[in-house]
């Protein structure tokens, strides 16, 4: 899958809100906290890809075992063992392995309200150094001594955040993800963006069928959400993303429910209704040709290698 778009640059001073109809939504490890740190496998999603997604959080992800790409807002970056990455605001990104074999990573992501975005001069700092205007991504190397900085505060923030009630510190949490940002925004560059219309348009089209992927959507729903035609909307999913608007449907959907699959003990023809599927034996039919196996036995797979 191939996708370009463009982030946008903050202009609402509650920032706990922007974006709240396109963006992921992200469950913090504590409520109204907004820091998020844990470990990933790729082996636990669809295709050992991760959907495409933004929000207007910083990202920061470190490589544990394995390696993999990030596809950020048409870039593509290759990481391996003892690699890192920062994904600055609002770009659309997704992490995967095109060799569709497992990758164990960290990653923590810091809301802007965090580093004090809620209040003016806060808000007029972020947009400066982590808006639009700068680079979408940095890869971080060992190597580089800032950059080495920055992988040791990733590690530490979530070591600190995943240590348990007892054990965390919110003030040296937050010291630690004021120091990882200040990091980057120190080194990253100024960068000149072009063509934000196009990026708009193919953004609002995937974040619809993201937004409404349980719902009975057809091509007329998807090119409405981005205010083109028809063929304007296959020519934009055939030459960013490489496939077709229904197929990108379709490797949404089939992505979200092997999250349920493996994440909740809804039934068979609960997970195929609430993932837009008109019934389960369809869902089977699609499930096992995108996967190669049934919902049934990727259940039983998944529940042997937790």
């Amino acid at each position: 899958m191939k996708i370009i778009l463009e982030g946008a640059i903050i202009d609402n001073i509650h920032v706990l809100e922007l974006f709240s109809d396109l963006t992921e939504r992200l469950d913090y490890n504590f409520p109204g906290f907004p820091l998020y740190a844990k470990s990933g496998e790729l082996r636990y999603y669809h295709q050992f890809t991760c959907p495409c997604h933004k929000h207007v959080d910083l990202e920061f992800a470190f490589i544990l075992r394995g390696e993999m790409d990030y596809f950020v807002n048409g870039q593509i970056a290759r990481l391996e063992q003892g690699d890192g990455i920062f994904i600055n605001s609002n770009r659309l990104h997704y992490n995967y392995s095109k060799d569709s074999t497992n990758c164990v990573y960290l990653v923590v992501i810091i809301h802007p309200s965090l580093l004090g975005a809620d209040t003016y001069l806060g808000k007029e700092f972020f947009n400066q150094r982590f808006g639009a205007g700068n680079e979408d991504f940095c890869v971080l190397k060992k190597e580089t001594p800032w950059q080495n900085e920055a992988l040791s505060l990733i590690s530490a923030i979530h070591d600190e955040l995943n240590a348990g009630e007892s054990g965390h510190n919110l003030l040296r949490l937050i010291s630690l993800a004021t120091s990882l940002c200040a990091e980057i925004s120190e080194n990253i560059q100024a960068t000149q963006k072009t063509d934000e219309a196009t990026w708009s348009i193919l953004w609002n089209m995937t974040g619809f069928i993201q937004k409404n992927y349980a719902e009975k959507i057809n091509l007329d729903d998807i090119a409405a959400a981005g205010q083109v035609c028809r063929s304007r909307c296959c020519k934009f999913f055939n030459m960013y993303m490489e496939q077709t608007p229904n197929a990108y449907l379709t490797w949404y959907r089939v992505s979200k429910s092997c999250e349920m699959l493996r994440e909740s003990g809804m039934s068979i023809i609960e997970i195929a209704m609430a993932c837009g599927f008109q019934s389960s034996s369809y869902f089977t039919q699609i499930f096992k040709k995108e996967t190669g196996i049934t919902p049934k036995e990727y259940r039983k797979q998944q529940a042997k290698n937790p």
